[in-house]
């Protein structure tokens, strides 16, 4: 009998993981993959591996020189179950052996290019090649299994609360939404494109004109744009829509949802309701719009100060309208050196700084620092009053407009956490899933930035913040729009965006006047969005929603910063796929039929520039 019959004898009946002390004696057959293989005086021992866990085989001479066994075979294994004589108290199974009777080689492994291992160190770009192989580990199946039980309590959830998933187009129509479309010619219109949808904005929009008024999808989203660390070309998103509600009954919706999600997925209880701060509260506390509120040092405004000073580059400055900001890092002075100043200068330049002062302050005033002479008697004093300093504290200053101000020292705040080690450690799911697990609602984002350089190369003009489908402040959009605020929330776990939403415009005249302030033209509009004002000219309701990333959020809730280990198949920094060598040219015949000609081009390098 072979082992591709059907009905062979080669059919697990338990699984590597499953076997106790209650099993004992009992005859089973087990499928998995050889992960070590052990000979001890004439007995061999073999760790047989599948995505339940790990059982020891032991198996006599005569039957390993009969089958000779490799790293990473894959075979079938019947035999008797046994207490061990040692057991191993490491292992779920290790109570227990199983003492092979017949032992089948369902099919053979060439020498794997790296150990099939937990906490593996060998180069990101090999693992990526041989992806199916870097899955086998167990702490890559760990992630994914985990992925797919969030994923399940998520969608459960929202089911019990009614609402209908509904699938929408991955070919569809570009429109503008911040990134660039990855498009698909079509060969039946020829020279016309479909794009590859960012998010299923449009389309759950007009789900709700439609009246289907509890909307969610598990979706996938395209954005070509430059990579990192928690960004991937295709993404998944948890995508909902509800028709009739204010932000409120959002937020109530998603605190449920991710209340039952956490405790169904991996025990772990999570306070509701979440705390909330408004965009600009954010900025001027956190210099983030995705504060990390698992500590504390705030930023601080010195212009108090500023007059008492004497220091006229901070008193110029905010006399033109700027600002002098700072941070007090207590215990700083000790914990960080003149030469790790020099470390925190860049960080704040790369942020569009001029540059940074800092002070070490003594108990009669200035002790130390480029601004110490700034710092003596009564103007020491009113410092450290108002940066609610003390002797061993560092305090660092910029000094320039606010927004600069704000990025420089929220990038600083975050740097310094990390460096003097102040950012608690998280226990995910793989540890309990105790956490700790911070989450916080942004709100009342601005409803447009000015953007002086289109990445287009056309004129400077206003920027949806959020996206162009975003409710005002004002209906009516009256006044400067600088100054207007949107309905726009972000949701915000320890530091880290998991996704946006916003109240929607329902109303048509608000609408194309959006599209006007954003230097549309009417003929572009009526291209490029045509059928949605004409949707919202039959009775649209009010409507709102969010999207949250599951990718981000499966990774934080296994204690990781990078997304690439819970998605099964990614992509590189350069957005190609090692394993199957994606993207890649195609048959001339394929790209006639598409109307297209080739041309040679510089093909992008691993950090996605040009060569």
């Amino acid at each position: 009998m072979t082992a591709t019959q059907v009905g062979a004898s080669w059919r697990r009946t338990h699984n590597c993981g499953e076997l106790r002390e209650d099993h004992d004696g009992a005859q089973v057959t087990l499928n998995g993959w050889v992960q070590q293989r052990r000979n001890l005086g004439g007995i061999y021992f073999i760790d047989l591996r599948d995505r339940y866990g790990v059982t020891q085989i032991v198996l006599p001479e005569d039957l390993e020189a009969e089958v000779k066994l490799a790293r990473e075979d894959c075979i079938a294994v019947t035999g008797v179950v046994a207490k061990r004589e040692a057991p191993n108290d490491r292992m779920p199974t290790g109570q227990i052996e199983l003492r092979a009777a017949t032992v089948e080689k369902l099919s053979t492994s060439k020498t794997p290019p790296f150990e099939i291992e937990e906490k593996l160190d060998t180069a990101v770009e090999l693992r990526l090649q041989y992806r199916y192989l870097d899955l086998r580990r167990p702490d890559m199946q760990r992630g994914l299994m985990h992925r797919s039980r969030f994923i399940g309590a998520m969608r459960n959830a929202f089911l019990k609360r009614e609402f209908a998933e509904v699938e929408t187009p991955i070919l569809t129509k570009a429109t503008p939404e911040g990134a660039r479309d990855y498009l698909v010619p079509s060969r039946v219109h020829p020279g016309e494109f479909y794009a590859l949808p960012q998010s299923p904005q449009i389309f759950k929009q007009l789900l709700m004109v439609a009246g289907m008024d509890r909307y969610f999808q598990v979706a996938r989203c395209f954005r070509d744009e430059d990579l990192r660390a928690d960004r991937q070309p295709e993404f998944t998103q948890l995508d909902m829509e509800m028709s009739f509600v204010e932000e409120e009954d959002i937020f109530a919706a998603w605190e449920g949802v991710l209340s039952e999600t956490f405790r169904d997925s991996m025990g772990a209880e999570i306070p509701t309701p979440f705390p909330r701060l408004s965009w600009r509260e954010a900025m001027e506390r956190f210099g983030s719009d995705k504060p990390d509120m698992r500590y504390g040092m705030e930023l601080i405004d010195a212009g108090p100060w500023v007059p008492h000073s004497g220091f006229g580059v901070f008193q110029s400055i905010v006399e033109g309208g700027g600002r002098v900001m700072g941070l007090c890092v207590k215990g700083g002075s000790e914990g960080i050196s003149r030469g790790n100043i020099k470390k925190l200068e860049e960080v704040v330049k790369t942020y569009g700084a001029k540059g940074m002062a800092w002070w070490k302050p003594g108990l009669e005033g200035g002790a130390a620092g480029s601004i110490v002479k700034f710092c003596q008697g009564d103007s020491g004093a009113k410092l450290m009053e108002v940066m609610g300093a003390e002797e061993g504290d560092l305090c660092v200053f910029v000094a320039d407009e606010e927004p600069v101000c704000w990025k420089a020292l929220g990038a600083l705040r975050t740097y310094v956490a990390r460096t003097l080690e102040m950012i608690p450690s998280v226990d995910g799911a793989d540890q309990g899933g105790s956490g700790p697990w911070n989450f916080l609602w942004v709100t009342d984002f601005p409803m447009f930035e000015w953007d002086a350089e289109p990445a287009d190369g056309g004129k400077p003009r206003y920027v949806s913040q959020h996206h162009p489908f975003t409710a005002p402040d004002d209906w009516e959009l009256a006044g400067d729009p600088a100054k207007m605020g949107s309905r726009a929330y972000d949701l915000v776990l320890n530091g880290w965006e998991l996704g946006s939403g916003s109240i929607r415009i329902h109303r048509q005249d608000t609408q194309a006047k959006v599209f006007d302030l954003l230097g549309l033209g009417k003929e572009e509009i009526e291209m490029k969005f045509g059928f949605l004002l004409e949707a919202l000219s039959y009775g649209p309701p009010p409507h709102g929603g969010f999207a949250i990333g599951l990718d981000r959020i499966v990774a934080l809730t296994l204690g990781m910063e990078s997304i690439r280990d819970v998605v099964a198949f990614p992509k590189t920094t350069a957005a190609a796929d090692l394993m199957c060598h994606a993207p890649s040219t195609v048959d001339p015949h394929q790209m006639k039929d598409l109307f297209i000609q080739h041309a040679d081009l510089p093909r992008p390098k691993e950090d996605g520039s040009k060569s």
